[in-house]
Parts: structure tokens; C-alpha cells; sequence
């Protein structure tokens, strides 16, 4: 997994990468310093998004529309899926070219309202990216923020743009959390079609109506766990 050359497809704007919208337009420039190299600024725009787009399963918009980047910094907030389309397309505004990476993965640390909905801790089609950089492709996460991480006791992911960010197998106590089960594959766009239709399949409970979670709160869910300890 990426270890060929990008291709014109891996900077080219889309549908759902539209980093040609005035929304990637604006926040590109004010989250990455136009006097930086390439990897400075790869680095600031994972750091604005990380924290600056809080992470939300719940109430999180799966329609077409919804998953578009530009809609994700209308809404302020989103899933895997959605800041990491964010990522990629603000990357390809830049010049650097990025991919999305789709993998199923075991969350040990899952909520249980959240693995109740899901029927368990194992989630279809968590989504990264991976971004060429130094001449070569590396991981990127920007997808719990440190306040999250700091609620769920979870080890907050660091980027560099020279090693990859993913996740750590152990949280803070030691405790087993994320699990990489299977990897689907790397992809310059995002095949919607596919990732709805297995999300469905998978975790029918998660939907409330049309192609919306059901609502509800990560930060509710961390509060609850914590009072009942």
C-alpha cells in the first residue's frame, strides 16, 4: 500500500474532495502558512483540522452532500469519513497529493450506547488518509481531537509529515483500543456508493432516518461511563 507514484487523480478535485470551493479555498489559507514548505503546511491543516473540526458520530450527515468537504466546514463538525475528506482535498489544494484508505477496525474503547447501535465494537470502513510527502506515502489520522482523546483516555495522535499517525493499540491505562482487522484498499475519491451500502449493512442500528446517524453525544457518552465508575 502506497508505494507507487501519485497519479493526476491524487490532486484532482471532485465532488467530494472539492477543494476548489470557496470553503477549502478560505480555510486553507487560514489554517496553513503560505510561506511553508510542503510538509509545514500538511502538518498545520492536520493540526486545524484535528482539533479545529470537533469528531461526532452521532447526527453525522452521510448523504451525498453531507460528506462533501466543503459541506463538513459548513457544519463544524464530523466522523472519520468526513474530516478525512476534508484532509485530503484541503492537501490537494496545496499541491500535495492524497488518498483515503477505508479499513474495518475493532474500537475497544467504544461507548456503550455506541457498540449497542453499532451490534459491537467492530466498525466498517473507518476512514484515514495517506499523503505523499518527502517522495514517499505516509498515514495521517486528523481525526479525534485532543479533547476527546483527553475524555476517553486515548493517546492523541501527533503528525509530522515523516511517520505515519495512526492509531495507538493501547490507551492511556493500557487498555486494548483500536484494532485493525482489514484493510480495504486506497482510493482517490470516495466510493460512496460502496461505504453506504456496506455502513447499512453493517450497522443498521446507527440510523436514525434517510442517511443520518441517529443523535446523541461523544462527550454525553464519556460523562455517563465516567459517573457510573
Amino acid at each position: 500500500m502506497g508505494t507507487d507514484a501519485p497519479g493526476t487523480a491524487d490532486l484532482a478535485a471532485t465532488y467530494f474532495l472539492d477543494h476548489d470551493s470557496p470553503e477549502v479555498v478560505d480555510f486553507v489559507a487560514r489554517s496553513a502558512p503560505a510561506e511553508g514548505d510542503p510538509t509545514v503546511r500538511a502538518v498545520a491543516l492536520y493540526y486545524a483540522i484535528r482539533d479545529g473540526i470537533p469528531y461526532e458520530v452521532y447526527s453525522a450527515d452521510l448523504s451525498r452532500e453531507g460528506l462533501r468537504a466543503s459541506a463538513t466546514l459548513r457544519a463544524g463538525t464530523g466522523m472519520c469519513i468526513h474530516k478525512s475528506v476534508l484532509y485530503a482535498s484541503a492537501l490537494r489544494s496545496i499541491g500535495v497529493p492524497s488518498r483515503l484508505v477505508l479499513a474495518d477496525v475493532r474500537n475497544h474503547l467504544t461507548s456503550d450506547r455506541l457498540r449497542s447501535l453499532m451490534g459491537g465494537d467492530v466498525f466498517r470502513h473507518h476512514c484515514y488518509t495517506t499523503v505523499f510527502l518527502g517522495g514517499r506515502w505516509v498515514k495521517a489520522t486528523p481525526v479525534f481531537s485532543s479533547r476527546l482523546c483527553r475524555l476517553y483516555r486515548m493517546a492523541q495522535l501527533e503528525f509530522d509529515g515523516r511517520t505515519d499517525s495512526v492509531y495507538h493499540p493501547y490507551d492511556l491505562d493500557g487498555r486494548r483500543h483500536m484494532e485493525f482487522l482489514h484493510t480495504h484498499g486506497e482510493f482517490s475519491d470516495l466510493p460512496y456508493d460502496r461505504i453506504v451500502t456496506d455502513l447499512r449493512a453493517a450497522h443498521p442500528g446507527l440510523f436514525a432516518a434517510s442517511m443520518r446517524v441517529v443523535d446523541g453525544s461523544l462527550v454525553r457518552d464519556a460523562a455517563n461511563a465516567a459517573g457510573g465508575r
